[in-house]
């Protein structure tokens, strides 16, 4: 329940102070006042100090009328919040500078989470030791040149993911059975006067409608990169016009 107050006040046990147990909740309200809350003067605490005094609890109702705490000492759990809030407070007062420009884990988190997710978005692009390690990846992998050397690199990146990973590799290995082909069912559209060659013919005519419909698929495949490319433009309201 206190744990977080605890350990930002530097507390030796955040996770095991048990408020329960009278002798560690009376020296828990010693060290609060001595070290973080300090409302009393260092010669007034010492009945607050004298944790085995059969009075001690009228000395401690009394401190928390003094700090203008609204609980009442029966109310341990709720005065031991509030007595934390306070400290915290005093403490930030007290070290302003050292806390202002600390940020929280949360969003420390969200900003390295955004950072992965977008690797190239703190690349600097007009470094020449990154532009010649671009070009000489796209000319290793045959990629066409861009004048925008960001758009080649992610055109690497796509590239690497699809066709280089470890699943692709073995998917590009694995021995692909062909179907049987019955070419009596294929008209050749003319005759050799030959059967063998007629056959032969067959076969070439095949393989090159195969390798038409793989060439239509590939220039399938550019017109939607392009269109991903150039289906963004950008809008300059200014000039009255669309386009990069």
């Amino acid at each position: 329940m206190f744990r977080r107050k605890l350990t930002a006040l530097d507390y030796h046990n955040p996770a095991g102070f048990n408020c329960k147990d009278e002798t560690e909740f009376r020296n828990f309200i010693v060290w609060l006042e001595d070290q973080k809350i300090r409302h009393y003067k260092i010669e007034d605490r010492g009945n607050l100090r004298n944790i085995h005094s059969s009075d001690w609890p009228k000395f401690f109702e009394k401190y928390l009328r003094d700090v203008n705490c609204p609980f009442k000492i029966q109310d341990r759990q709720e005065a031991i919040d509030w007595l934390l809030g306070l400290a915290v407070r005093l403490e930030y007062g007290d070290n302003a500078e050292k806390y202002k420009d600390l940020v929280p884990d949360n969003t420390k988190n969200a900003d390295n989470a955004a950072k992965n997710a977008e690797p190239l978005i703190n690349l600097d692009v007009n470094n020449p030791d990154f532009k010649a390690g671009v070009m000489a990846l796209a000319n290793l992998l045959q990629i066409q040149r861009h004048d925008d050397y960001l758009v080649m690199l992610k055109a690497i990146r796509i590239l690497v993911q699809e066709r280089l990973t470890q699943d692709a590799v073995a998917k590009a290995n694995q021995t692909k059975e062909g179907l049987p082909v019955a070419l009596d069912k294929h008209i050749l559209g003319f005759d050799t006067g030959d059967a063998v060659l007629n056959e032969a013919a067959q076969i070439l005519r095949l393989l090159h409608i195969e390798e038409l419909r793989e060439l239509q698929t590939k220039i399938n495949e550019a017109i939607v990169a392009v269109q991903a490319i150039i289906a963004d433009p950008k809008t300059d309201h200014r000039l009255g016009k669309v386009g990069r």
